[in-house]
């Protein structure tokens, strides 16, 4: 999520003609993809104040195809994602049975939430709320069974406030999912080698080299800090 103008080998293919929004250089694209036998329909609105919440980034892709792979399951589990930006990963998982609350800054909820409303039948069990990592997190329940995020850690000052956020909403049994591009500049190596071990037990889950993505699993060692 560092550069928001994407590597075009890396775009998702849009097979929608792009609609142009109310500034010259504003446009949305919808793009489909396929995980666990679900189309999804996504929209992203590039050129806008949404800046790196506005496209689907690799990570997340990669995450999504981890769970089909991987076969998790999400049937009854209570499930939060934060800085959805798109809301693809959230939506897939409530379409297989979640629970599912997504969320990001109060700039990007309106875009998850047509992409809800485009792809989770009604009676489906996915929520859009604002949460700022750090201020608060505590209005949410502590007892999430998974965490999930993609392409969220990329920004060195950020990294206390989403590691207190993720000990929060992480439930005693819950796990944590990142995926990550594994940006050097950024910071994000040190992220999962230093400062997410030293709360949570961690284990590289899956390494794709084509897109430098990592994803991570994670589960709390010990009792649940006070």
């Amino acid at each position: 999520m560092a550069d928001p103008r994407p590597d075009p080998e890396s775009e998702p293919e849009s097979v929608f003609p792009r609609e142009v929004g109310l500034f010259a250089d504003s446009y949305s694209e919808k793009s489909r993809f396929c995980f666990c036998g679900h189309v999804l329909s996504i929209t992203q609105n590039f050129g806008s104040r949404l800046g790196v919440a506005a496209r689907v980034w690799d990570a997340a892709l990669s995450l999504c195809n981890y769970f089909e792979s991987q076969n998790v399951d999400f049937r009854g589990k209570k499930v939060i994602e934060l800085g959805a930006g798109t809301g693809i990963v959230g939506i897939l998982a409530a379409l297989q049975g979640g629970d599912v609350t997504i969320t990001d800054l109060p700039l990007a909820l309106e875009q998850i939430q047509a992409n809800v409303q485009a792809n989770v039948p009604a009676g489906g069990r996915a929520q859009v709320r604002a949460l700022s990592w750090g201020i608060d997190q505590h209005v949410f329940p502590g007892d999430y069974d998974l965490v999930l995020g993609a392409d969220i850690v990329y920004l060195e000052p950020t990294f206390p406030l989403l590691l207190g956020t993720l000990q929060h909403l992480c439930g005693p049994h819950g796990t944590i999912y990142l995926a990550s591009k594994m940006r050097e500049e950024h910071g994000t190596e040190s992220f999962f080698q230093h400062l997410l071990p030293q709360h949570f037990q961690l284990e590289l889950a899956q390494r794709d080299e084509d897109v430098n993505v990592n994803i991570y699993r994670a589960r709390h060692r010990g009792p649940r800090p006070a």
